[in-house]
């Protein structure tokens, strides 16, 4: 499937319309629908108007109830994907103000109980001192002071022991001087003092791991329920439940050839002494 960002805020609209298409084309009412899919009329209801998009697994259940043809349900399960994938350019982050976008990010952390973040570039504001936070936003159109602020108030989640967080950083996103060398080794001081917490991970990914697979970008991994994948010029996030075990997968591949605890320390100790 061609993933084409412009489509993607239509793509919703254009499901509900197909789908209840295809069910007065079969000649059944949503009720008869509901009752073929073991569901509540309200929900194929609020499908029908894109209150609520569905997921892959509701539209094929609904797409066999309708008896629809394999090539439409191909088709039509491509549109389901594209409806469950959402493309936020970072240029709208900048109109609306990045402490709004810390906001939502504040949002998804307090909803989710298990949070996996893949840092192959940099270290993530979570994890980061004021310093690294306030240089890593230097290329932000305006003053960052409220975006820095809220990023340093996010990091309060870090201590809720309800949740279980794990990070995976290879050496370059440790490494990568975004600071003169004496705050580097602040930072990645903190790194190690964190790593210290019960119920939070640091796992790290030194030069010279032989992993097969090369790590193309940052991601996050809320649950098993939504993954948000971040680029140069913004950030893709998917709602589809195979999307989010896809990323799930990569994640566990480069989990299983990553250093955690003691060994992870070593490693901190050795690349914060070179920076001192």
């Amino acid at each position: 499937m061609r993933l084409d960002p412009e489509q993607l805020g239509q793509s919703k609209a254009d499901l509900a319309e197909t789908l209840r298409t295809l069910r007065k084309r079969a000649g059944l009412s949503q009720v008869r629908l509901a009752k073929r899919c073991n569901v509540s009329q309200s929900k194929i209801s609020k499908i029908e108007t894109a209150e609520t998009t569905p997921n892959l697994v509701d539209v094929e259940l609904i797409l066999r109830a309708l008896d629809a043809p394999e090539q439409m349900v191909a088709e039509i399960t491509a549109l389901a994907r594209l409806a469950n994938t959402a493309w936020e350019p970072i240029r709208s982050s900048w109109r609306r103000g990045l402490e709004k976008r810390q906001a939502e990010l504040a949002g998804l952390e307090a909803d989710a109980q298990e949070l996996r973040y893949f840092l192959p570039a940099m270290i993530t504001g979570l994890l980061a001192t004021p310093e690294y936070i306030r240089a890593s936003l230097a290329y932000s159109p305006g003053d960052v002071s409220k975006t820095v602020a809220r990023k340093l108030d996010r990091q309060a989640v870090l201590y809720d022991n309800t949740k279980r967080f794990t990070f995976l950083l290879t050496e370059q996103a440790v490494r990568w001087a975004v600071l003169p060398p004496p705050a580097m080794a602040v930072q990645i001081d903190r790194l190690a003092s964190l790593s210290h917490l019960p119920h939070l991970r640091i796992g790290l990914i030194p030069m010279g791991t032989v992993i097969s697979r090369g790590p193309m970008n940052t991601f996050t991994v809320y649950d098993d329920r939504l993954a948000t994948v971040e680029t140069f010029t913004g950030r893709t996030v998917f709602r589809d439940s195979r999307d989010v075990a896809e990323h799930l997968d990569v994640f566990s591949q480069y989990e299983q050839n990553a250093h955690f605890g003691d060994a992870a320390r070593a490693l901190l100790q050795e690349w914060a002494a070179l920076y001192r």
